[in-house]
């Protein structure tokens, strides 16, 4: 039984999955937006969101734990609390909106855009 199974597999492994997300939140701090399936996007908005709240107090340990988080990728995580977080300092949450689209035309997956507010 799946009780209290929350998350999402996507066909990969734990480590697949990890760099995936990481991956995903990498795009998505550089660009400001980015286009995927709709799976991901829900899956990704937690994730990212826990790295904002952690990156609006800048602390050393915060940032070796983004650092780490976002594969030792320093010019990203300098964006994240030196741009990105400085935005949401009186906001306690809802950094990321998840806009719908139409299905993808390959295979009709649900697609989605993953934007900050």
């Amino acid at each position: 039984m799946r009780h209290h199974n929350n998350k999402r597999k996507f066909g990969r492994d734990n480590g697949q999955r990890k760099m995936l997300l990481s991956s995903l939140a990498l795009n998505l701090i550089v660009r400001g937006k980015i286009k995927t399936t709709e799976a991901k996007a829900k899956e990704l908005r937690p994730y990212i969101e826990k790295m904002v709240t952690r990156a609006k107090s800048d602390t050393v340990a915060n940032r070796r734990v983004l650092v780490a988080r976002l594969s030792n990728r320093k010019r990203e995580t300098k964006k994240l609390f030196e741009v990105i977080a400085p935005k949401y300092v009186d906001q306690a949450g809802g950094y990321t909106r998840i806009l719908k689209m139409g299905p993808r035309k390959s295979d009709s997956a649900k697609m989605a855009i993953i934007e900050f507010v």
